[in-house]
């Protein structure tokens, strides 16, 4: 077990929160919490890697409290043990039903204990390598389509609880066909990872760069306003000039530049998560049909930016 990883305790009893919190607190950071309610709050705020839950508590038992994390979205994918006194054989049938990951009867026994959590934590850490592996590009090490499309989802719907904006920036490599025409698709993957880089290097954590599809990349910025977007735009078409990729081939001859377009939002639950994509992707299009290198922003109405 890991340090970094994080088990939370659910149980109404102090002595038996003490107990179970001693025996796995040298491997993993335990969270206490001593009602369903309470654990369920936890448990939404800090997403540890695993659960273990008491069936037995006043006002909300152990399978209410199962129940209601299986049924919210920011926890239904947590692995849950149970620990019961009960020794009943239709308890824990019902329990592993309801998709508890095991089922531990008391008294307890620490190595027992031990090395289930243990078991399960390192079962949490090979689905998270696999979902990783299953969100990146191969080529360019960016998040892909699929992780943006969960990505930008997630944020929506952040956005309308927080009733905050989102910002969009949809990004396509000028002139990468001819780039390609000049020196093979082997120097053009090495310009996508260039490009990706550059564009990774001008996003925080609160952000993320995607490779959308081909030489095309998204970019979400969750709560950044159009002017801070606007300027993140203006940074990663200077970082990919910066790079100098310069070709020159027959009638093909230029420099590789980025053009980027652009949209900011603050949703409702009227608004739909394509036809804000559509915004920004329209704003690319006539970035590139009028004359490349540049930046186009969505305006309400039927106006756009430029920004460059």
């Amino acid at each position: 077990m890991a340090k970094e990883q994080r088990v939370l305790v659910i149980d109404d009893e102090k002595i038996n929160l003490k107990i179970i919190g001693d025996m796995l607190n040298d491997d993993v950071h335990v969270m206490l919490a001593k009602s369903g309610e309470q654990g369920i709050r936890k448990a939404i705020q800090y997403q540890p890697d695993l659960i273990l839950l008491d069936v037995v508590m006043p006002e909300m038992d152990g399978f209410e409290t199962m129940n209601r994390l299986r049924h919210n979205v920011h926890t239904s994918a947590i692995p849950v043990i149970f620990i019961t006194a009960l020794n009943d054989a239709s308890h824990e049938e019902k329990a592993l039903l309801m998709g508890a990951s095991d089922y531990i009867q008391k008294p307890l026994h620490t190595n027992i204990v031990q090395a289930r959590v243990r078991l399960h934590l390192e079962l949490v850490k090979q689905r998270k390598l696999l979902e990783k592996l299953a969100n990146i590009d191969p080529l360019t090490a960016l998040a892909n389509r699929r992780k943006y499309q969960d990505v930008i989802a997630h944020e929506w719907q952040k956005a309308i609880y927080n009733q905050d904006c989102i910002s969009l920036l949809v990004i396509d490599i000028d002139n990468f066909k001819q780039y390609n025409d000049c020196y093979g698709h082997a120097t053009g993957d090495t310009v996508l990872k260039q490009v990706a880089a550059a564009l990774a290097n001008q996003v925080t954590d609160k952000g993320l760069v995607a490779r959308y599809g081909g030489e095309e990349f998204v970019i979400v910025l969750p709560g950044y306003s159009q002017e801070a977007s606007v300027e993140i735009a203006r940074y990663c078409m200077q970082d990919v000039e910066s790079l100098n990729l310069v070709y020159s081939h027959e009638e093909f001859s230029g420099k590789v530049t980025v053009s980027v377009g652009g949209a900011t939002k603050k949703p409702t639950d009227k608004c739909d998560i394509d036809v804000f994509f559509n915004m920004a992707d329209e704003m690319l299009g006539l970035a590139k049909k009028s004359g490349k290198n540049k930046i186009l922003w969505k305006l309400p109405g039927d106006l756009h930016l430029i920004a460059r």
